[in-house]
C-alpha cells in the first residue's frame, strides 16, 4: 500500500485541510499507516497533481486562508483498484522485538522498562480506540451499527486497532514479567 491510498481513504468522510488530515491519522488511520505532517502535505501535493483529490481555497476571518481537499472520481477508481488488487503479505519491523529477541546477551534491565513503556502507549492508545467506536456507534449497539451504520469502514479498522494495541500491551506486559522473574532467577508467573 502506498501512503496515497491510505490518504485517499481518510478523504472518504470529507472535505479535509491538511491539518485536520493529521488529526485524522493520529486518531483513525494511524492504527494501520503511519505518516508525519511533512509527508502527508507531500502527498496531498502530489494527489493534486494527479487528479486524484480537488483542492479548493478557503478564506477565513482573522485566521489565514487554508486549502481543503475532497477525492474525485479519479481518485474513487484509484482506490477500487487498489481493493481489487491482492494484498501484500503483513510485514512487522519492531526494533523492540528485536532487542526481546538479542536480549539473552544484553542486560534486561532496559528491555524490560521499554517492555511497560510500549505496553502503556499501547494501553493508552487501545482507551482512545476505544472511545473512536462509541463515538462512531453513535449510541447504537455493535451489532446494530454494523448492520445499519452509514459508514462501517473506519469503525472496522478501527477495531482492528484496538485488538493489536491490546495484544500489543498483553504480549508487552507478559514479556516484561518472564524477562524480570528469569534475571531474578525466579519461576515465571
Amino acid at each position: 500500500m502506498a501512503l496515497r491510498h491510505a490518504v485517499l481513504a481518510a478523504l472518504l468522510d470529507g472535505e479535509h485541510s491538511g491539518y485536520q488530515l493529521t488529526k485524522v491519522f493520529d486518531v483513525g488511520v494511524a492504527n494501520f499507516w503511519y505518516a508525519s505532517p511533512q509527508q502527508l502535505y507531500a502527498e496531498l501535493a502530489r494527489l493534486e497533481a494527479d487528479g486524484l483529490v480537488a483542492g479548493r481555497e478557503v478564506v477565513q476571518r482573522g485566521r489565514p486562508n487554508k486549502r481543503v481537499f475532497t477525492v474525485t472520481g479519479a481518485g474513487l477508481d484509484e482506490l477500487a483498484a487498489f481493493a481489487a488488487a491482492p494484498p501484500k503479505p503483513l510485514l512487522l519491523r519492531d526494533d523492540l522485538v528485536v532487542r526481546v529477541h538479542a536480549v539473552d546477551a544484553l542486560d534486561p534491565a532496559p528491555v524490560i522498562a521499554q517492555l511497560h513503556e510500549r505496553a502503556a502507549a499501547a494501553a493508552a492508545k487501545l482507551e482512545l480506540f476505544e472511545r473512536t467506536l462509541l463515538h462512531l456507534r453513535d449510541g447504537r449497539d455493535e451489532e446494530t451499527f454494523l448492520r445499519e451504520g452509514e459508514r462501517v469502514g473506519p469503525y472496522l479498522s478501527c477495531l482492528a486497532g484496538c485488538r493489536l494495541e491490546r495484544e500489543v500491551r498483553d504480549w508487552s506486559l507478559s514479556t516484561a514479567r518472564a524477562l524480570a522473574a528469569r534475571a531474578a532467577g525466579k519461576e515465571l508467573p
